[in-house]
């Protein structure tokens, strides 16, 4: 395994011909052979991943996981790709999740952490898991819309 410019590696075991991209943070845990450890990954001690494995980005393990063989090897069944839309001037909250084959509406807004499983219209405001519309928003072109610059502008 070539080591990583960014990584951070402390008594952690890598199986033969796993791969650990880099931002990624192991300590102490167990990687079994012909893993793939993706981006921006963080494992604790104690934690034993098996052989043939794929960590997709943005995973944390905390201590005490165990991961056995061949998790999240290959796809099952039939896959088709869906597009998914987010429109202009749409907002989407941190750590949100929106599903395949859904479309954000135009200046719509997604609160944090919403699943987003349906589309959500124009001007929305959506929230919650999974998101509901709770309220609407101006258009950009109405009163108390989005300003057209990025300029922020403070009336006093």
């Amino acid at each position: 395994m070539k080591p990583s410019k960014y990584s951070i590696i402390k008594k952690a075991t890598v199986g033969r011909d796993s791969r650990v991209y880099d931002q990624v943070n192991l300590y102490g845990c167990k990687i079994g052979k012909n893993t793939k450890i993706d981006s921006y990954v963080y494992i604790e001690e104690g934690v034993t991943i098996g052989d043939n494995c794929k960590i997709r980005p943005f995973v944390f393990i905390p201590t005490g996981v165990v991961i056995e063989d061949n998790v999240f090897m290959r796809a099952h069944g039939k896959w088709t790709r869906l597009n998914t839309r987010v429109k202009k001037h749409a907002s989407i909250g941190a750590g949100s999740t929106i599903n395949p084959g859904v479309q954000i509406g135009e200046n719509a807004l997604v609160g944090a952490g919403s699943v987003v499983t349906k589309n959500i219209p124009d001007n929305a405001i959506a929230l919650g898991i999974p998101a509901k519309v709770v309220g609407s928003r101006p258009a950009p072109d109405e009163p108390n819309g989005h300003p057209q610059s990025n300029r922020v502008r403070i009336v006093r």
